[in-house]
């Protein structure tokens, strides 16, 4: 039986991320927040996974531009 548990979902579309022997065989952004004073949700801690089709829509909506350089060494 498959562990629910180590599946990863995109939170913004809802789509399974495929997964392998426990690595994802894509790739997402993490994004973990604690939020803090003059928030209005101080003392708590959010965090969620977007898929790059989904990054892709919402950097659609961006005013500024997302900076991209290339990345020298990927481990």
């Amino acid at each position: 039986m498959e562990d629910k548990a180590k599946k990863k979902y995109c939170n913004k579309c809802g789509k399974e991320l495929k997964m392998a022997n426990g690595i994802c065989h894509e790739d997402y952004i993490h994004i973990r927040k604690e939020w803090g004073y003059f928030s209005k949700k101080d003392g708590k801690t959010q965090e969620f996974l977007i898929c790059e089709a989904c990054v892709a829509i919402i950097e659609k909506e961006f005013v500024i531009a997302s900076h991209f350089e290339d990345t020298k060494e990927m481990l």
